[in-house]
This record gives structure tokens, C-alpha cells and sequence, in this order.
């Protein structure tokens, strides 16, 4: 488990910009069953989370004309037991951090995982959420 003054900022990096935490089972299950468009981002210490994803995520969300209904994130390696309960709301997809998901009505309509993530600008991850957001958000 990562010390909470590493981790702090990172998750700040998110709910600063409106993503609300997801940091129990309960919470995650009630969160991502709901009706409606949520987007879940597994945040991590690593550098593609640092240099792409979360830059990403965070300019997919302000510059889309279409937006999920809410906006959530848990951060692997602290809030272990909310992304365990992710990752089983992942399946098929194998463990990934970060990663990105969209989910509609509580399914999952779209998938970001870290191969997707590790050595590609931000601006290429905000484009992909983007068209994820065009297709499947009101």
C-alpha cells in the first residue's frame, strides 16, 4: 500500500476536477449499477498515469460536448478493496493500472487499459474518451 502523502496529490490531480472517489466495495457497486453513463479511472503512482492518463482523462472531460452522467476514480495500491470490486466489474480485462472505463446503465461499454495508455500522449487518451463519450453519453 503507497503512503497517503504520495497518493494525495495524485488523487487530487482528479478530484480537483470533479471525479468523485469510489474508496469502498459498497460504494463501487451502487456507483457503477446505476443507471446512467459513470467513468471509473484506476489511478496509479506510475509515470503513463502521471504524463498521459490523468492529463488525458481530465482534458476528455472538459473539452467534450457530451459527458458521463458521473465521474469517479480509486486508486490502485490504496484503495485496495474498491478496486478489487472494479476489477470484477472489468471482466474480461485482465488487472490494469491505470485504466479507464465507461459504463452505461450499468454495463461496460468501453475499456482504456494501461497498453493503451503507456506511451501515448494525453491528447491521443482524451481523443479516445471523447468518442467513447460521442457514442454511449447523452
Amino acid at each position: 500500500m503507497y503512503p497517503e502523502q504520495i497518493v494525495m496529490p495524485m488523487k487530487a490531480e482528479l478530484t480537483d476536477n470533479g471525479f468523485e472517489e469510489l474508496v469502498t466495495p459498497e460504494e463501487v457497486d451502487n456507483t457503477l449499477k446505476s443507471e446512467g453513463t459513470t467513468l471509473v479511472m484506476i489511478n496509479s503512482v506510475c509515470g503513463c498515469a502521471a504524463g498521459s492518463a490523468r492529463p488525458g482523462v481530465v482534458m476528455a472531460v472538459h473539452n467534450a460536448s457530451k459527458k458521463p452522467d458521473r465521474l469517479t476514480t480509486s486508486f490502485a495500491g490504496f484503495d485496495i478493496d474498491a478496486v478489487q470490486k472494479i476489477r470484477e466489474h472489468l471482466f474480461p480485462y485482465p488487472p490494469s493500472s491505470p485504466a479507464v472505463a465507461l459504463f452505461k446503465d450499468g454495463q461496460l461499454v468501453h475499456m482504456v487499459e494501461r497498453h493503451q495508455i503507456e506511451g501515448r500522449p494525453a491528447q491521443l487518451i482524451a481523443r479516445n474518451l471523447i468518442d467513447a463519450f460521442e457514442t454511449h453519453c447523452q
